[in-house]
């Protein structure tokens, strides 16, 4: 089914592609746009996550960078049945993360400076789960991929404003054609980023909690992550308005609606789907709670307990190696009773 989804769901794109050539060339520009989606196609398979990183200026990271979250993404791939992604950091304040890669052998996960030093440790875990199931359920193919075509649907509806009126480009439907182009194409785009991203969502969170081992690590990183991208600018996002429904919270300003026009399922269903799941899962497994001496590079992968128990939610938030001021003033060490080293990117 995921494959026929991703053959479908490209399909509508490639022809939403040609349909926007035949408002701007008719016959001639659609069968030009036709050559340029399955190149596009073809291009974007390969090479669509490399471009995705890129636009977010995310840096890839190895274990003597980030220890910390290296071996978080380890331990949790090793109980997901993954291979080991390839982490990636993005210098930005705002909190998020998503997942990109063809297929789970080339896959990454990329976490922003802003989503490490707000969230906990654990609600890292959640986070982090949260992306490698989209690389499971294999996802990524799909999220990304469409991002790239959407951008370009967006870009050539863009060209229809200053090339579709011309009367020689035999526009069937002349200014008419050129307002369909510029308008319903990219909305059309755009609604089909979302039917695909909102439904992908509540199954990545389920997953994500059965991997992590604690469904409350995850919903708790929800509710902080969506208000601190409500509060918190992204420029690469605004800019690359495509990619927004790859992040586990929408990166974008003043988009807090739960309906059609919506990148992502509400964040307050989403955690209450999760608080039921931890409900079902006998409190979640116990997380919070404290156990000195637990971390992720040691404890087993085929642990059925929650990941990287080892702090209270009182703990305050990360880089979780560093010595941190707590809100009486007093300095406390890593969480888990770590030994205050370098923190999660170093």
């Amino acid at each position: 089914m995921n494959y026929f989804r991703t053959a479908l769901l490209l399909a509508a794109m490639t022809a939403l592609f040609m349909g926007v050539g035949f408002l701007i060339g008719g016959e001639g520009g659609m069968m030009i746009a036709l050559l340029i989606a399955a190149a596009m196609n073809l291009f974007s398979y390969w090479n669509s996550d490399k471009m995705v990183l890129r636009m977010h200026h995310a840096v890839e990271a190895n274990e003597s960078q980030a220890p910390e979250l290296f071996h978080m993404v380890r331990q949790l791939a090793a109980r997901a049945d993954l291979p080991m992604p390839k982490v990636y950091l993005i210098n930005n304040p705002q909190p998020n993360a998503f997942a990109t890669g063809r297929n789970p052998q080339n896959a990454a996960v990329a976490a922003t400076t802003g989503l490490l030093e707000s969230l906990t440790r654990e609600e890292v875990a959640g986070v982090m789960a949260h992306e490698l199931a989209h690389v499971k359920n294999r996802d990524t193919l799909i999220m990304t991929m469409t991002a790239t075509i959407a951008g370009a649907i967006s870009m050539l509806a863009n060209f229809a404003f200053f090339f579709g009126g011309n009367r020689e480009n035999n526009n069937p439907l002349g200014f008419i054609g050129v307002l369909i182009a510029m308008i319903v194409a990219p909305l059309a785009a755009m609604l089909v980023q979302m039917a695909i991203s909102r439904t992908r969502e509540y199954a990545a969170d389920r997953m994500g909690a059965e991997i992590c081992g604690n469904p409350i690590w995850l919903a708790s990183a929800l509710g902080k992550i969506a208000g601190g991208a409500a509060r918190v600018h992204n420029p690469d996002a605004e800019r690359n308005p495509a990619t927004a429904h790859m992040f586990i919270i929408n990166p974008l300003s003043g988009e807090r609606m739960d309906n059609l026009f919506s990148t992502h399922p509400n964040t307050e269903n989403r955690i209450r789907a999760l608080q039921e799941l931890a409900g079902s899962m006998g409190g979640g497994g116990g997380g919070y709670s404290r156990s000195s001496g637990a971390d992720y590079a040691s404890s087993a992968p085929q642990a059925r307990g929650p990941v990287g128990q080892g702090t209270s939610r009182s703990d305050p938030p990360g880089p979780w190696g560093r010595s941190r001021r707590r809100d009486d003033g007093s300095t406390g060490g890593s969480p888990g009773g770590g030994s205050g080293r370098n923190g999660p990117w170093g």
